[in-house]
C-alpha cells in the first residue's frame, strides 16, 4: 500500500476531533418522540477555533441516529436528532469546506444498537431469515442460537461481515453520507472486523467516490498486513500513542524510541494516523501533567504521521477515563456555545500557542508526514532524534528532557531552536 494513494486534499491533514453528543451537551439517552434539536450549531462555532489551530479538517464523532452514546445505532441514514437533522448537518458540512476544512464521520459498522429494526427482525425471524443472517450468533445458554454482544456489551449487536448484505448496507451508507459531502471516515472497531470486508465495501464506495480517506480505528497487530488487505488508507497509531505518554511518565525514552523504529517501519508502507489523546482515552494533561503534554504536543506535531489533536487537548483541559457507567464522561464534556464563553484560563492559552506554534512548524515543514525518527542520543530521562525526510535539507533535531524540575521538549534546525516548550 503506498502512503501516496492518501487523497492530495488530505495528504497533510491534522484533524481536530470532537465527541459530537458530548460536546455540545446533548442528553444521554435519546427520546424517539423529541422533536430535533438543533444542536450541530454548536459546533459550527468553534470552527474558526479549530481553523486558528492550525487544523485543516474535522473529525466527528458518531452522528447517526443511536440509542445513547452514539455508538449504538438505530438508524444508519439518519442524524441524531438530539444533534439535528440532515439539514444541519448539510450546512456543517458546508461551513467547514468554505474554511478549506475537510469533514470526517465515524462510521460505526462494526456493531448496531440491539433495538436497531435489524436486530429486532433478526431475533424475531431467527438466523435462518434474511435479517438474521445479517448478525453474528452465538450459543444461548439454552443451546439456543442468540445475537453476538460486542466486547460484552448487551446493548451492541455485532453483524455478520461475511453477509453480502451487510457489505451492500455499509457501502450504502457510506455513499449516503459521502454525497451530503464527507470527506473521509474512521471506521470504528475496525480491529473487531476483517480486513477482507473493509476491502470489499471500499472498492465499491471508491467506485463513485474515489478520492475519499478511510481510516480505521485498530488497536493492536500487525497494522502494516491490515492496511494492506483491508485497502484503509490509514490505522490509528496506538503503540506511539502509549508510548509517548508512558516514556514521560515513567521517565523512559527507550520505549518512545523504540515505538519511533516500529513507527518508521509503518511510514514505509502508509502514513499512521497519530495522536495523543482521544474520546477513548484519559486526557494527556490527566496523564502526564501540563508541562508533559505540551512535551506530548511536541512529540506528536514533529514526527511523522497524520495527527489528530482531541478537542481540548490544546486547551491543557483534564479528565480521567474509569471503568464504570458513565466513565467516558470526564473526557467527552460538554463545551461552551463559542470559544468565547470558555472561562479565562491562563494554562490554557499558554497551551494554545504552544500548539499553534508547533502546527506553524509542521506546516513549513510538510514532509514530516513521511519522517523518519532516528535517536542520536538516548538515555532514560534525555534523548535527541535526528528527524528527516527524504529530500535535500529536510532534517530537524528533537530533543526530550525528562531529568529536570519539569518535561521539556525542543525542535531545532541548523540555525538554532524552532520550538521550545519552556518558553
Amino acid at each position: 500500500m503506498e502512503a501516496d494513494r492518501i487523497p492530495g486534499a488530505m495528504r497533510h491533514a491534522i484533524w481536530w476531533h470532537l465527541y459530537p453528543l458530548g460536546f455540545t451537551g446533548a442528553p444521554p439517552t435519546m427520546d424517539p418522540g423529541a422533536p430535533s434539536a438543533h444542536r450541530l450549531g454548536r459546533v459550527e462555532a468553534w470552527l474558526d477555533h479549530a481553523r486558528s489551530l492550525g487544523a485543516n479538517g474535522i473529525q466527528l464523532g458518531p452522528v447517526f441516529r443511536s440509542a445513547t452514546h452514539g455508538y449504538d445505532t438505530l438508524d444508519h441514514f439518519r442524524v441524531d436528532p438530539r444533534l439535528g437533522d440532515q439539514a444541519d448537518f448539510s450546512h456543517l458540512v458546508d461551513q467547514c469546506h468554505r474554511r478549506g476544512m475537510r469533514v470526517m464521520c465515524d462510521g460505526v459498522f462494526n456493531h448496531i444498537s440491539r433495538d436497531h429494526p435489524l436486530a429486532r427482525r433478526a431475533r424475531c425471524e431467527g438466523p435462518d431469515s434474511d435479517a438474521g443472517r445479517m448478525i453474528a450468533w452465538d450459543a444461548g445458554a439454552s443451546g439456543g442460537p442468540r445475537p453476538r454482544v460486542f466486547e460484552g456489551h448487551d446493548i451492541l449487536v455485532e453483524l455478520d461481515h461475511s453477509s453480502p448484505a451487510v457489505v451492500d448496507l455499509v457501502a450504502r451508507v457510506m455513499e449516503h453520507w459521502c454525497s451530503l459531502g464527507v470527506d473521509a471516515w474512521r471506521m470504528d472497531a475496525a480491529y473487531a472486523v476483517p480486513p477482507s470486508f473493509w476491502a470489499r465495501v471500499l472498492q465499491r464506495v471508491r467506485g463513485r467516490f474515489p478520492r475519499v480517506l478511510a481510516i480505521g480505528e485498530v488497536i493492536h497487530g500487525d497494522y502494516a498486513a491490515i492496511v494492506e488487505e483491508s485497502t484503509l488508507d490509514s490505522v490509528t497509531q496506538y503503540e506511539l500513542w502509549k508510548a509517548i505518554w508512558s516514556s514521560i511518565e515513567s521517565r523512559n525514552l527507550f520505549e518512545l524510541d523504540w515505538a519511533f523504529q516500529r513507527h518508521n517501519a509503518f511510514l514505509g508502507s502508509f502514513v499512521p494516523t497519530t495522536f495523543v489523546g482521544n474520546h477513548d482515552v484519559t486526557r494527556i494533561a490527566s496523564r502526564v501533567g501540563g508541562e508533559g503534554a505540551a512535551v506530548a504536543a511536541a512529540i506528536l506535531l514533529a514526527s511523522g504521521g497524520m495527527p489528530v489533536i482531541y478537542a481540548g487537548d490544546e486547551l491543557a483541559m483534564t479528565g480521567v477515563k474509569e471503568d464504570r457507567p458513565g466513565g467516558d464522561d470526564a473526557v467527552r464534556p460538554e463545551f461552551p456555545d463559542r470559544p468565547a464563553a470558555m472561562p479565562p484560563d491562563a494554562q490554557g492559552a499558554r497551551m494554545m500557542r504552544r500548539y499553534q506554534d508547533m502546527v506553524g512548524l509542521r506546516r513549513r515543514h510538510p514532509w514530516l508526514v513521511r519522517a523518519a525518527t532516528v535517536s542520536r542520543e538516548l538515555a532514560n530521562e534525555h534523548a535527541v532524534w535526528e528527524v528527516s525526510g527524504s529530500g535535500e535539507g529536510q532534517r530537524l533535531l528533537l530533543e526530550v528532557d525528562l531529568g529536570g524540575p519539569e518535561p521539556r521538549a525542543r525542535v531545532l534546525d541548523a540555525g538554532g531552536v524552532l520550538f521550545d516548550t519552556a518558553r
